[in-house]
């Protein structure tokens, strides 16, 4: 099933393509949120180890993040208010990723506005507007993270991705 795309999935996900390490590190995910939801259904979450707890948090917190990346005050204080953990607990979640929580809320929210961007279904949304949607709120400083993430300005992008008309 290598480099395939479930029916239905092209239009919101980017190509998926097995890696032979993928197996045991999903199998791990698996047996994790697999615990952790036993542990929460009989109300032993305390029970768990403290492993599979943070990575289960960190799940968690990737989730919520992933929900609010339109939220342009989605920040590390916001995140973790929101799990009743400390900002520097987060950041530790996040170090042991060897990113940060900003650089991930960034590069989550640089990946969404791509997609769009490559969407044919967009293509008549102004790109300050897609920006916008994914909690970038000032237009030049989008175009200057995407340039940098990416190598090539947004509208540029647009323009490689999108078929002629």
């Amino acid at each position: 099933m290598t480099g395939t795309t479930p029916p239905g999935a092209a239009a919101v996900l980017p190509p998926y393509e097995d890696k032979p390490s993928d197996g045991p590190r999903l199998g791990t995910v698996l047996i994790d949120l697999a615990a952790s939801l036993l542990a929460h259904a009989v109300e032993a979450e305390d029970a768990l180890p403290p492993e599979t707890h943070r990575h289960t948090l960190t799940l968690r917190v990737q989730n919520f993040i992933r929900r609010n990346l339109h939220d342009p005050e989605l920040t590390p204080a916001a995140v973790a208010a929101a799990h009743h953990i400390s900002v520097s607990y987060l950041h530790r979640l996040f170090r042991a990723q060897d990113t940060t929580v900003s650089g991930w809320i960034r590069q989550q929210r640089l990946d969404r506005v791509r997609r769009d961007l490559a969407d044919p279904g967009l293509s008549a949304v102004p790109l300050h507007r897609l920006a916008a949607r994914r909690g970038f709120t000032h237009p030049a400083v989008f175009s200057r993270t995407f340039r940098a993430a990416y190598g090539i300005p947004p509208s540029d992008y647009r323009q490689w991705t999108l078929p002629c008309s």
